[in-house]
């Protein structure tokens, strides 16, 4: 709230004020990334990112397959042409082998990719080593979706700024929020630039208004950035918060054979945006994802399955995929819990015991 008055005493209701600037540079710190923009939403930042990296019509970008459509969709709207890319087994995410495949198909009937969109879900960090190493192999340009993944580490760095460039999310349910709002990080000054550029107009910088190419109204508002400076403060205790109900998920669970969490591998920090798991099905029960799903709902508490991955969604199904239906088994076995912040450790326990019951032996 302070910082929220200070916005309206100073007069700064606008896209541009000192919260914004200072929110940047907050994110910098925070982060380790040397730029920082802030934007309107998540997806306004990846199609930013996007088209500061030089994507356009007729490129190819290899994009991972089990994300929110919000990962895919800028890539339309700049195009190019999505191709995807399945999940491993361990972290969910982009598939090493996979992603591989799919460059080499390309670079066979000379179509060299331009991209690749790596995400780190539900907070998890991907095998970035070896993707890292592939996009440097083979001259490709990479974008980290890390719309659920701030405070997240690999390696001892935060999560979004491995790429060339790398986005994060403020959307109202995300680690912290401005109420909607997302960013850029690079440490490139020219990708951030000319994204700040295209994001305000792409306003040529003389006296009168002078337009050369299409621009976006993506910034950020002064007010909102309030929002995310009083949340930043508090990041780390949010993040915490998240650990503690994963935690305490898998305790309960933990003598269920059937769940299987999200793994976090050694040098990994996940920030545990969601607690996700995948109920296998041995052979002496009968359960489905939907039974839990129903039993919970009847109890009055919200869940989710996993994403469905793009390449089985109807938007996307005639694209070229890459893979062997990981993403597809964790669609159909996996759940998200609830998760938020304000989680008692009665209503996990509450939680864990209805789903317990809806196993049926």
């Amino acid at each position: 709230m302070k910082y929220i008055q200070e916005a309206f005493d100073s007069n700064w209701i606008a896209p541009i004020g000192p919260n914004i600037d200072a929110f940047e540079e907050e994110l910098c710190q925070y982060t380790g990334s040397r730029h920082a923009l802030a934007v309107s939403s998540g997806t306004a930042a990846l199609h930013l990112a996007l088209l500061a990296i030089g994507v356009g019509r007729g490129d190819i970008v290899l994009c991972q397959s089990l994300t929110f459509v919000a990962t895919a969709n800028p890539i339309m709207y700049v195009g190019a042409t999505p191709v995807f890319i399945d999940s491993e087994p361990v972290t969910w995410n982009m598939c090493p082998n996979a992603l591989e495949d799919a460059i080499m198909h390309y670079l066979s009937i000379g179509k060299k990719p331009k991209a690749v969109i790596v995400v780190h879900l539900y907070g998890m960090p991907a095998m970035l080593r070896e993707i890292l190493y592939l996009c440097e192999k083979y001259g490709i340009l990479l974008i980290e979706d890390a719309a659920e993944a701030l405070g997240s580490e690999y390696q001892g760095r935060k999560a979004g700024t491995f790429g060339n460039i790398g986005i994060l999310s403020f959307n109202g349910n995300k680690i912290i929020t401005t109420s909607g709002g997302g960013a850029i990080l690079s440490d490139s000054a020219e990708y951030i630039e000319k994204a700040r550029f295209l994001a305000t107009q792409a306003r040529e910088p003389v006296l009168h208004y002078e337009h050369r190419m299409v621009g976006y109204n993506y910034r950020m508002s002064n007010i909102c950035a309030g929002i995310g400076r009083g949340q930043l403060e508090v990041v780390d205790d949010r993040v915490r918060q998240r650990i503690a109900n994963f935690q305490s998920y898998s305790g309960h669970l933990a003598k269920l054979q059937e769940m299987n969490f999200q793994k976090e591998p050694i040098g990994v920090f996940s920030n545990r945006w969601l607690t996700a798991l995948k109920i296998s099905k041995p052979p002496s029960y009968q359960t489905s994802v939907n039974n839990i799903l129903n039993e919970l709902n009847k109890n009055g508490i919200e869940s989710r399955s996993i994403w469905k991955p793009m390449h089985l969604q109807p938007l996307y199904c005639e694209h070229q995929y890459f893979g062997n239906n990981i993403s597809k088994e964790l669609f159909e076995q996996g759940i998200c819990l609830p998760s938020g912040t304000t989680l008692r450790e009665a209503d996990i326990d509450h939680i864990c015991k209805i789903i317990a019951n809806s196993l049926v032996r």
